[in-house]
């Protein structure tokens, strides 16, 4: 590496100097031995000894993809920019503001470069249908949206064209996992791809079954449960409500995280509840007193009681409505 040879006692002096001049090289260290230091320069500098040393490269790997677009982007634009993203196992999924979609190539790239995934999507839609996906572009990367994300353990296969999937529930999936006791029996109302009965399946010794009216996140949750080496877990296609009347057997557990319309389904989970088991409950709310008074009016139609035994916030979905959790037990009066 070109450097200038430099006394040690000027040594500071000189740094100081060819930082001013932009004249350093920021990707090499310099080097200090016996009476001399060695500092990396872009070209030969009249009055300085210029050789060639040894010298070891420095790490510059941006600490955000931000500093990956200021020459690209305004100062404004960058702030405007949502910096957080979700990743995928090795996809990630951005969401760029409106007026920043002209500019989704040099974005994409930017992560792209920063994340070293192999692909980069951005988001094109809010989660719609009834089978709950978004439409996603690819902005950067290779175009396949097939991966297999890791979490808590448990290997999750999935395309992200296909279903949907919350990286940023990990947390919430674990803390039920951990309050989940061996010998259950367990409904997953909406399991999707099987997160929530995989990560609980790989470490309680229980009974899972989940339902899904997505054929590929039913297709993708089968290839999981043999992923993952899974015994006594059940994967079905279907509406839950329409497909309730089949079980031959009362759950100690319901899980029903569909928060835009778990509601609906309140009565079927109240007519498969085993007395004392417990429901986990989500919805999108500012708060927890409208899901309590959902699940309290529900199981007063079921004739039953209600216990709320813990309620959370889980994520921010936009400003003042959260991603909630509330827990209950269900007895019978």
């Amino acid at each position: 590496m070109k450097s200038v040879k430099v006394p040690l006692k000027k040594l500071n002096d000189v740094r100081k100097e060819l930082i001013e001049k932009e004249l350093m090289r920021m990707d090499y260290r310099i080097k200090a031995e016996k009476d001399y230091g060695y500092i990396p320069v872009k070209e030969d500098i009249e009055g300085y000894e210029i050789v060639d040393a040894d010298l070891e490269e420095l790490n510059t790997h941006p600490h955000n993809f931000s500093e990956l677009l200021e020459d690209e982007l305004s100062e404004e634009e960058i702030e405007n920019l949502k910096t957080s993203f979700d990743t995928i196992g090795d996809i990630v999924i951005l969401e760029i503001p409106d007026e920043l979609e002209e500019k989704k190539n040099i974005i994409g790239k930017a992560t792209l470069d920063f994340t070293k995934r192999r692909s980069i999507y951005m988001k094109k839609s809010a989660v719609h249908g009834t089978i709950r996906i978004r439409d996603l572009e690819l902005i950067a990367g290779e175009d396949n949206p097939i991966t297999i994300h890791k979490e808590h353990g448990a290997r999750l296969k999935l395309n992200v064209c296909e279903v949907y999937f919350s990286p940023r529930l990990a947390t919430e999936r674990k803390r039920v996992s951990d309050s989940v006791h061996d010998g259950e029996n367990i409904l997953d109302m909406f399991c999707g791809i099987g997160p929530f009965p995989v990560v609980i399946a790989r470490n309680n010794d229980v009974e899972i079954t989940g339902v899904d009216i997505n054929e590929n996140a039913i297709k993708y949750f089968k290839e999981n449960i043999r992923l993952n080496k899974l015994k006594n877990v059940e994967a079905i296609c279907g509406d839950a409500r329409e497909i309730s009347s089949s079980f031959k057997c009362k759950f100690d557990r319901i899980i029903m995280n569909l928060p835009g319309l778990a509601y609906d389904f309140l009565d079927v989970a109240m007519n498969l509840i085993e007395d004392g088991g417990t429901i986990n409950y989500y919805e999108f709310s500012d708060g927890y007193e409208q899901g309590t008074k959902r699940l309290s009016d529900a199981a007063l139609k079921a004739g039953k009681n209600v216990e709320i035994t813990n309620t959370r916030k889980v994520k921010s979905t936009s400003p003042g409505e959260w991603h909630v959790a509330i827990d209950a037990r269900i007895t019978s009066k």
